[in-house]
């Protein structure tokens, strides 16, 4: 029998990592609480300890990344207000 791999997302990711780094539990109990295997958390707490420093030195990806994402929806709600204008104008015309 064939089995998928799981997917988690990031959020997840980060936040069993940090579990992970906290260092309250071991990697045990991280693993029959997130069910996940010990391995793949001492993988996401290493790539988020090597990846730490890219915070700081981005200069605020962060807010960029929130800035991008206003800027998309603006541009889709302009896009929204500009196809109602044409579907209008095409009624008219068409009369």
């Amino acid at each position: 029998m064939k089995r998928t791999r799981k997917k988690y997302n990031a959020g997840f990711k980060a936040k069993v990592a940090l579990a992970a780094i906290r260092g309250d539990r071991t990697m045990a109990e991280l693993a029959g609480e997130f069910g996940v295997h010990p391995n793949q958390i001492d993988n996401w707490k290493r790539q988020l300890l090597e990846g730490a420093a890219s915070v700081f030195e981005s200069g605020g990806l962060a807010m960029e990344g929130a800035s991008n994402e206003a800027q998309v929806d603006l541009l889709y709600r302009q896009i929204g207000q500009l196809k109602v204008e044409n579907d209008f104008l095409a009624r008219k015309l068409g009369k």
